[in-house]
């Protein structure tokens, strides 16, 4: 008997092995080197990777100068990438091809002499943490963060131009402690400070408080709502100061949005994309929300987003810590690919910290490996690329070319036949934009389609609509008039 319960366990076992492995492809966790994306069914759906690694830029790169990190990176428009190493209180900046330029540690002048701060101090980098360079004025600002400053260098020799500290008239209960940062062609600087509750720090050109922007609400359930209800205004406070997600990093874009990004499981979103008035307003019209994994098992599961980069045409990668994935979204914000692991072996990451655009390749910093990948697009990754960016611009014949050559190399790929629907879409070719949304599952756009086909065809078809419309008036009133005529003749006699 016990033979036979122990054979019936056995072949148990062996049946569920195929639905315990598909399990565990529900997240794209077996996708370590390949891509993915979702179906409207929330299934994974294998895809190639958009990107693979190019080169590698390490301590070999630097002329001999130790790395003990990589913790934020940012690029230009030449093709400089500006690296930092928080251990090592360094920016160090090589060009794109990993060749060494500078090492920034002591901040120096325009006449090459060290400067000297307030105090009498030698000004240096302390554990730095974030890096910006601002096109139009040609400046690189750096988030000292461990001293409590910005500075800000000039963009070529990289000598100093002003240093800013906190803020005289900065409201709120924030420390003056930036982090990460932004800065706009008005010159507006956009500062994540550490553990602010507050929201994103803005400041003036001139390093004066201007307000706190975009605060992160938490997710509420029944119990937070419940003591929200029943708490002094004092209390609220405190809560808000407990409860109110921090921001990770940001980035901007060339119409001057602010992109931002958090990890905090209280959050309600993750991705934020700022107006100027502070209000979210990502558009999330894919089949999945803009989360990352959408399969998670515990609250801790959730993708833990470190770092944002945006491209000119809204397509914008995100950077998962907790599994070393690299999430691709369109402006619509529908996943054209995630891809990317954490492991040891050549191409997988360790402590991804950082990601920036150069050019249509990525650069991801790893602080534990303490390199830089430059990831360049593969034939399918460029092609989706070329396609957002010909449809974000309006150019849609070029678009629609591209997303028919995409579906030739991964005919599963709806975001392609999605793609192919938005061009008809906004040709007012509704019927074939219907039929592709279909395809594609989207069923968002299918109903903008689908209005646009019915208005078409009332328009069309009016004139007979509008006779059926008046015969049916006229016959009610010539009934009408016929009833109260009977009825009146009958009151006659």
């Amino acid at each position: 008997m016990k033979k036979k319960i122990l054979l019936i366990l056995l072949v148990f076992m062996f049946a569920s092995a195929p639905v315990i492995a598909l399990a565990e492809e529900a997240d794209g966790t077996s996708y370590a080197f390949d891509g993915y994306t979702y179906d409207w069914w929330k299934n994974a759906v294998e895809s190639p990777a958009a990107f693979q690694v190019d080169r590698v830029i390490s301590e070999d790169n630097m002329e001999g100068i130790k790395v003990q990190g990589m913790n934020d990176v940012c690029t230009s428009k030449d093709g400089r990438i500006f690296l930092v190493d928080t251990l090592e209180n360094r920016v160090d900046i090589v060009d794109r091809d990993g060749n060494f330029i500078k090492s920034l540690k002591v901040i120096r002048d325009s006449r090459d002499k060290i400067v000297i701060d307030k105090t009498g101090a030698q000004l240096v980098l302390n554990a730095p943490e974030g890096v910006f360079f601002q096109e139009k004025n040609n400046e690189l600002y750096i988030a000292n963060t461990g001293a409590c400053k910005i500075v800000v260098l000039d963009g070529t020799n990289y000598t100093m131009k002003r240093v800013i500290e906190k803020p005289e008239n900065m409201a709120g209960v924030s420390e003056f402690k930036p982090s990460k940062l932004v800065v706009d062609n008005a010159g507006r600087i956009y500062v994540v400070v550490q553990s602010s509750y507050e929201g994103i720090l803005e400041l003036n050109p001139d390093g004066t408080f201007s307000r706190y922007f975009g605060v992160n609400s938490p997710a509420i359930n029944f119990l937070d709502y419940f003591w929200k209800t029943i708490s002094t205004d004092k209390q609220k406070e405190q809560m808000k100061k407990t409860f109110a997600p921090a921001f990770n990093n940001v980035a901007i874009d060339s119409e001057g949005f602010v992109y931002a990004v958090t990890y905090d499981a209280a959050a309600e979103h993750m991705v934020f994309r700022l107006n100027s008035g502070g209000k979210n307003v990502l558009r999330e019209e894919g089949n999945t929300l803009v989360t990352g994994d959408i399969h998670i098992r515990h609250r801790t599961d959730k993708s833990q987003f470190v770092d944002i980069a945006v491209t000119d045409y809204g397509t914008y990668a995100v950077i998962d810590k907790l599994k070393g994935r690299i999430f691709l979204y369109d402006f619509d914000g529908e996943l054209l690919n995630a891809f990317g692991s954490l492991g040891d072996t050549k191409e997988s990451f360790r402590m991804p910290s950082g990601i920036a655009w150069l050019g249509d390749h990525l650069v991801v910093t790893d602080s534990i490996l303490k390199c830089a990948y430059i990831l360049k697009p593969t034939d399918f990754g460029a092609a989706a690329l070329q396609a957002s960016e010909k449809y974000y611009y309006g150019q849609w014949d070029d678009a629609l070319a591209l997303f028919q050559d995409i579906l030739k190399m991964n005919a599963n790929y709806e975001i392609a036949y999605v793609g192919i629907g938005k061009n008809y879409l906004m040709k007012d070719e509704y019927k074939k934009a219907m039929y592709y949304f279909k395809l594609g599952n989207n069923r968002t756009f299918y109903s903008k389609a689908y209005n646009g086909y019915r208005g078409e065809v009332l328009q069309k078809h009016f004139g007979i609509v509008a006779a059926i419309f008046l015969i049916f008036i006229t016959s009610i009133i010539i009934s009408e008039v016929r009833y109260h005529k009977k009825e009146g003749g009958y009151h006659a006699e």
